[in-house]
């Protein structure tokens, strides 16, 4: 069977790999454009993700909305995802057990998307950054945006990076 965004999105609504599963409501695989230039990684559900099944879907995501509607890109047209695909009790970091089970979902989706840009937001994604799926394309480095709507600081350096993603790399 060829693996698919579709088929992925189900193998995370089933998934048992770690017991993350056991606590949540629904596994969020991540959604946006199949074909997406712009790849979105952040770190893990949140309570409003667990509950819908959507990827930033409270209030960060709402920010990062809106941020990339400021770029003039509509979250439509990105791809959007975790590192992690079930909510860590309590919003808690997840564990690296927790993180190397989720892996292999989220870069078989890197390829099947096949982005120019991959952005990761703060610092479990970032962890990611030198997996040779990420080689060859564009990445871009930002703090998680629940951090930037939280902290002046990390809000300015948030805008400055996103800035990026109006750009094309020149080859």
């Amino acid at each position: 069977m060829r693996i698919t965004l579709h088929t992925l999105e189900n193998q995370v609504s089933r998934c048992q790999r770690c017991p993350l599963y056991k606590k949540a409501h629904k596994g969020v695989p991540g959604e946006g454009n199949p074909k997406a230039r712009i790849f979105l990684v952040g770190q893990a559900p949140g309570t409003e993700e667990d509950r819908s099944g959507k990827p930033f879907a409270g209030r960060s995501g709402k920010f990062l909305s809106e941020q990339l509607a400021k770029l003039g890109i509509d979250r439509k047209d990105v791809f959007i995802t975790s590192v992690v695909k079930h909510y860590p009790p309590g919003n808690r970091m997840p564990t690296k057990d927790e993180v190397n089970a989720c892996l292999p979902y989220l870069l078989e989706q890197i390829m099947l998307v096949n982005p120019e840009v991959v952005v990761l937001m703060g610092n479990l994604a970032q962890g990611i950054k030198t997996d040779p799926v990420l080689q060859g394309r564009r990445i871009i480095e930002t703090p998680h945006p629940a951090a930037a709507m939280r902290f002046p600081r990390m809000r300015k350096e948030f805008e400055r990076v996103m800035v990026a993603l109006k750009t094309r790399p020149k080859h």
